[in-house]
C-alpha cells in the first residue's frame, strides 16, 4: 500500500494499493468514493499525483494506482450506552 499527502495547497491523505496497472484499467475502476492517481517516478521515490492525464489525447505513459478497498470483515458498531441517569421528575417539570 501507497500512504501519501496529493495536492500542494488542500492536499488529501491517500492510501493507495501499490499494484501498477494502466491508466484505462485504473480508470475503469473509478468510482465516486474510489480514485486512480498516476504513479510517477521522481528522483525522490514514487510520487501519487492528481490522475489528470485523462485530458491528454495519447495514452499516460506512467503506471496509475487505486484507492485502498479493505476486504477484511467489518467490525460492528457497537452504540455507546446512555450513562445519563433518568431524572426523579416528570419531563417538563424543573427541579431545584
Amino acid at each position: 500500500m501507497l500512504r501519501q499527502l496529493v495536492g500542494r495547497l488542500a492536499a488529501l491523505d491517500v492510501a493507495a494499493d501499490a499494484e501498477p496497472m494502466l491508466a484505462a484499467e485504473a480508470a475503469a475502476l473509478r468510482t465516486e468514493q474510489r480514485l486512480d492517481w498516476c504513479l510517477r517516478q521522481t528522483k525522490h521515490g514514487a510520487e501519487l499525483q492528481w490522475a489528470d492525464c485523462r485530458r491528454r489525447r495519447t495514452p499516460c505513459p506512467h503506471p496509475h494506482v487505486i484507492d485502498h478497498a479493505c476486504t477484511g470483515p467489518r467490525v460492528p458498531v457497537v452504540p455507546a450506552r446512555s450513562r445519563r441517569r433518568p431524572t426523579p421528575v416528570p419531563d417538563g417539570q424543573l427541579t431545584l
